[in-house]
């Protein structure tokens, strides 16, 4: 049996969305990203924290665009990010609960039995975005799940 393991980590994440400008500027204002690339004839940005790059693609008809169904539709159910402790975890929170066109689904709580503690919003387009912080990465350098 062949244990060759092919793949070496995320190169991105591309997301459709209904409004490019709103999201960029929720990743790049809201969260501090960078943009990375744009390719205004397609129209596309890809957006970056240093660690991971997300393109964002604007749909070809926003307007007629279907929200995404996470509990009917195959597809990205969300896409999870690691805050590096609770405090910026709360304070994100503060920071994205009023910004424009984010949808807080809920606020910082307890995962499951714990000890990671998340909060799961939809950034402007509607793409539902987890961030996560789980005290044992932060003790031993290394993502849980």
């Amino acid at each position: 049996m062949d244990n060759q393991i092919w793949t070496r980590g995320v190169d991105h994440v591309g997301l459709t969305v209904r409004d490019l400008g709103a999201t960029r500027d929720f990743f790049c204002g809201a969260l501090g990203w960078q943009i990375v690339g744009e390719r205004p004839e397609y129209p596309a940005s890809s957006v970056s924290d240093g660690s991971i790059r997300v393109t964002l693609w604007r749909a070809v008809k926003p307007e007629e665009a279907h929200a995404f169904d996470r509990k009917n539709t195959i597809g990205l159910h969300h896409l999870a990010f690691q805050i590096d402790s609770l405090e910026h975890l709360h304070s994100l929170h503060q920071r994205l609960k009023d910004w424009p066109g984010v949808t807080i689904e809920f606020a910082p709580e307890q995962a499951g039995p714990g000890p990671r503690i998340h909060m799961m919003l939809a950034e402007p387009s509607g793409n539902r975005i987890e961030f996560v912080h789980d005290p044992r990465a932060a003790l031993s350098g290394a993502p849980q799940t």
